[in-house]
């Protein structure tokens, strides 16, 4: 699991390999360039092109299939979008 500096503390650690999860969180006062943000740009730009629908953006679904659903029909969207500029 890839965290930033603000989780890094021995309790969040020991929970996660408790589970059987390799954390890889920053640590604190150590010079940036561990690489962490490669894998949060990821996450950050997916989340972006989710936000892009807005209701998905702002949850108006009470029922949670209903949102499931939403969000198939946006990651298919997507890729929809991205394969058409890649050809």
């Amino acid at each position: 699991m890839f965290a930033d500096r603000g989780y890094d503390y021995d309790k969040y650690r020991r929970i996660l390999r408790a589970r059987g999860i390799k954390p890889m969180i920053a640590r604190r006062g150590v010079p940036h360039g561990s690489g962490l943000g490669k894998t949060r740009w990821v996450v950050e730009r997916t989340f972006a092109w989710l936000h892009q629908f807005k209701r998905l953006r702002i949850r108006y679904e009470i029922r949670a299939d209903f949102h499931l659903g939403l969000l198939q029909l946006a990651c298919s969207i997507i890729c929809l979008r991205r394969l058409r500029t890649s050809f």
